[in-house]
């Protein structure tokens, strides 16, 4: 079989096959179990990675690579404690004495101004996190990098007070490190990015089941934009605490995948937000509403490349508040977000086209070059004040002008129901709202009429 074949078979990346022929990988159970089957190897595969001579990949790679990274992240009394586990093996040529991991928060994800606001005040404190870390059981020092308010990046020394045990090559050990963070300065996510070559990773959720969490995924790449999860999460509910599992086996180098969660309901009553309207169901959702200066004001451009990776971080924040959003609300006429929406003042918009077997449209720096003169009136809405509809006239055709992540611009043209959508959404990044382009005789319709009255899109050929 070709390597694309056999990862297809087992459910692989290909290039974790390519890793493994090269030695830079060692196979993992689950790998030597599902391609004995495929292969009809009668066991051998299954034989060897237990008899363990896989284990020291080839010389001189200069690797250090995991191949076991196991997360769990614990909720409790107002606090949230993580704990990873990992199997490292070292695939160079040299002994390595020190692992570098990174602990990052932002509890207003979508808001930098607030985030920013509280760390300033409420920074991360070596203090408060308790990092403890050990080595196959012993305990292992360790030493800052990077400390700032809301980002620490810390060396794992392979050594403590009382020895030293460096990781020769062909050696593998398992670090184990934890550490706590409030509530107060932990948003409502969790990310694994993964750095190094990587067998598995899997992540617990661990949560009261009196909140009623509801968990949700979505996974990115140096090369792609952020999808949905392509493993399920898998929910337990075990007495007092409900657990959410997921796993990946071969992650690329780059990838992340970013967990996301909510609590349906609070033990207090008083904690529990009253979601009365539409607008309130999207505030919730983490939309900026109607009033807030940012949508008032022109957003800026991205330069790039040189600013490739902010421009993908803000995507993936569109990309992830949309899922938040349709949670919310369905969309049967595709939906589009803008990043002064979330609290970001770059030029950046994503677009779900109304058919549900289309890519999302990403839109970065874009500009209308040309419209038709041919124009339509239909409704739109806007998430920034969900609770009416306003009847609004928009060129049928449009040609639109936007940069790729490296810098080169794209012209697209887009008709009727694409046209108004990002029509819509390029407007938003120059502060502009559809209420504006509105006829002076027609003003916005409660969404309630709107559905008593309100039609699909439809458009004459």
């Amino acid at each position: 079989m070709t390597k694309k074949a056999l990862a297809r078979a087992i459910g692989f990346d290909p290039s974790y096959i390519s890793h493994l022929e090269a030695g830079r990988h060692q196979p993992s159970e689950d790998f030597a179990r599902r391609a004995d089957q495929v292969l009809e190897a009668g066991g051998q595969l299954w034989a060897t990675r237990r008899e363990g001579r896989p284990e020291r990949p080839s010389a001189g790679t200069g690797e250090l690579f995991v191949d076991t990274d196991h997360a769990e992240l614990r909720f409790r009394d107002g606090a949230y404690t993580a704990r990873m586990r990992r199997r490292v093996v070292n695939g160079g040529a040299e002994p390595v004495g020190r692992y570098l991991v990174r602990i990052s928060v932002d509890r207003y994800p979508g808001r930098p101004d607030r985030s920013n606001e509280l760390y300033r005040r409420h920074p991360l404190t070596w203090e408060a996190l308790n990092l403890t870390a050990t080595c196959d059981g012993e305990p292992m020092r360790w030493s800052a990098k990077h400390d700032k308010d809301s980002f620490k990046e810390v060396w794992l020394c392979f050594d403590n007070e009382e020895s030293r045990f460096p990781l020769y090559p062909g050696q593998a050990a398992v670090l184990e490190y934890a550490y706590t963070i409030g509530e107060d300065q932990w948003g409502q996510w969790f990310q694994r990015a993964i750095r190094l070559p990587t067998n598995r990773v899997s992540v617990d959720l661990v949560f009261p089941s009196d909140l009623c969490p509801d968990v949700w995924g979505t996974e990115t790449s140096s090369t792609a934009e952020a999808v949905p999860l392509r493993t399920p999460v898998q929910r337990i509910d075990r007495g007092q605490e409900t657990v959410f599992s997921w796993s990946k086996n071969g992650p690329p180098i780059g990838a992340r995948y970013r967990l996301e969660w909510r609590w349906r309901s609070r033990p207090t009553a008083e904690a529990r937000p009253i979601l009365r309207t539409a607008s309130d169901r999207m505030a919730a959702a983490g939309i900026i509403q109607e009033g807030d200066p940012v949508l008032t004001r022109t957003a800026a451009r991205f330069r790039l490349p040189e600013e490739t990776d902010a421009a993908r971080e803000v995507v993936d924040q569109l990309h992830r508040t949309i899922q938040r959003v349709r949670d919310h609300h369905e969309f049967g006429k595709g939906m589009g977000l803008a990043a002064p929406q979330v609290g970001t003042d770059r030029a950046a918009a994503v677009v779900v086209p109304p058919d549900p077997d289309a890519q999302p449209l990403v839109l970065l720096s874009p500009r209308i070059i040309d419209a038709s003169a041919e124009t339509d009136e239909q409704y739109e809405g806007c998430l920034s004040f969900f609770d009416v509809r306003g009847l609004v006239p928009r060129p049928r055709r449009i040609e639109v002008e936007r940069m790729t992540l490296d810098g080169t611009p794209a012209i697209t043209v887009f008709s009727d129901a694409l046209a108004r959508l990002v029509a819509h959404e390029v407007d938003h990044l120059h502060g502009t709202v559809y209420t504006r382009h509105m006829r002076e005789d027609v003003v916005p319709i409660p969404v309630a009429e709107y559905r008593g009255t309100g039609r699909p899109w439809h458009y004459r050929r």
